[in-house]
């Protein structure tokens, strides 16, 4: 292993060029989410969709009044409600 670690060093006796290891791309322009344009036209669609995906999935509402308050102080503070 000591030789390995010294050859990856100096060159070694491999023909074959040493590669970069690249671990982060930039991603396409195409794949960038387009939320700051959603927000804009709907504000609050997140704060929504939260509220509605607990309302739909719990048996008792009152798990849900942390969304419910989110959406309300989002709706308040875009002039909403």
């Amino acid at each position: 292993m000591g030789s390995a670690l010294t050859g990856a060093f100096s060159g070694g006796s491999s023909s074959e060029p040493a590669k970069a290891d690249v671990t982060y791309q930039e991603p396409p322009l195409a794949a960038a989410p387009a939320q700051p344009q959603t927000q804009q036209n709907m504000p609050c669609q997140f704060e929504m969709r939260q509220f509605l995906e607990c309302a739909q999935n719990q048996h008792d509402l009152t798990l849900c009044d942390g969304f419910n308050e989110v959406l309300k102080q989002c709706k308040f503070s875009h002039g909403l409600s």
